[in-house]
């Protein structure tokens, strides 16, 4: 297996297919959510983390590798597109965050670290943040248009984590501020994305008494600017199973989100994870009519 990956590193993995379609080829689907690019993105690896950049010419995921469970490693995966349609998957590296690229494609969140888009249209080295993100366990990080960040902390074993946001005032970054109650309400908050126009705010949570098990949740912001009540997305999203790190795609269409789906044999230590997308009306359909 050591041998493996040192190949999957050294070598892109290649699967070319030609498409109008800037979702990879697929087909959108509708307010039922269903399993996004399967056997091409979502296949009975993990994967989690789908997120396409504003041009839709690259792809960026999340997949766990290998063929025994003691040898399985997570790697981060790209789609490109060339100029004659065709779509070459590679493997970048292993992990390095949960990557979600800004509204302005120029940078690529990985938690508390970045990468910046260069003049020659490659992805800089990745850079830290600095205090006082250096300090927080974060996930997720998600930017508006207006520069505002939203993020998590690695969850405390009680659940106690905390959604917090930062806002770029006269040019200048705010200090790191809990968002309200109305966010910050059960256990397991994770993975925010924020609007590019900070309308409203997705996350996932658990507001019951249950199994731990995560939901998607919406809180639109009002006319004097607070956020509104959590909302929890509908059927069309959440289920039994644990729905969880939410983004919508750059042009507003779709919101792309991870669903827990068992496991692939009884015999599997770990359950399996595809990315699913759905359209993003079932957001809209919550907004509060002002």
């Amino acid at each position: 297996m050591k041998n493996t990956v040192i190949i999957l590193f050294l070598t892109s993995i290649c699967f070319a297919c030609t498409s109008k379609s800037p979702y990879l080829g697929q087909e959108p689907p509708g307010v039922n959510a269903q399993v996004f690019a399967p056997g091409l993105v979502s296949t009975l690896d993990w994967e989690i983390g789908g997120v396409f950049t504003p041009d839709f010419k690259e792809f960026y995921f999340l997949r766990e590798v290998g063929e025994k469970e003691k040898d399985k490693i997570q790697v981060f995966m790209v789609f490109k597109q060339n100029d004659k349609g065709e779509w070459k998957e590679s493997i970048i590296s292993r992990r390095v965050g949960q990557a979600i690229i800004s509204p302005d494609g120029k940078t690529m969140h990985l938690g508390r670290r970045y990468k910046e888009r260069m003049e020659n249209g490659e992805w800089s080295e990745i850079k830290k943040l600095g205090a006082p993100y250096d300090s927080i366990p974060i996930m997720r990080m998600t930017s508006s248009l207006n520069g505002t960040y939203a993020f998590d902390e690695i969850g405390m074993p009680n659940g106690d984590s905390v959604l917090r946001y930062s806002q770029l005032i006269n040019g200048q970054r705010e200090l790191p501020q809990p968002f309200p109650k109305e966010i910050n309400t059960g256990k397991h908050n994770a993975h925010p994305f924020i609007a590019p126009d900070e309308s409203y705010v997705l996350w996932d949570g658990q507001r019951d008494d249950g199994p731990r098990n995560a939901e998607i949740y919406v809180s639109f912001k009002q006319a004097d600017g607070s956020w509104g009540e959590a909302i929890k997305l509908g059927k069309g999203v959440n289920t039994k199973a644990s729905e969880f790190g939410a983004r919508v795609t750059p042009d507003g269409k779709y919101l792309f989100f991870n669903r827990n789906v068992g496991k692939v044999k009884p015999t599997d230590k770990y359950e399996n994870t595809d990315i699913f997308w759905v359209d993003a009306q079932v957001i809209e359909k919550l907004r509060p009519k002002q």
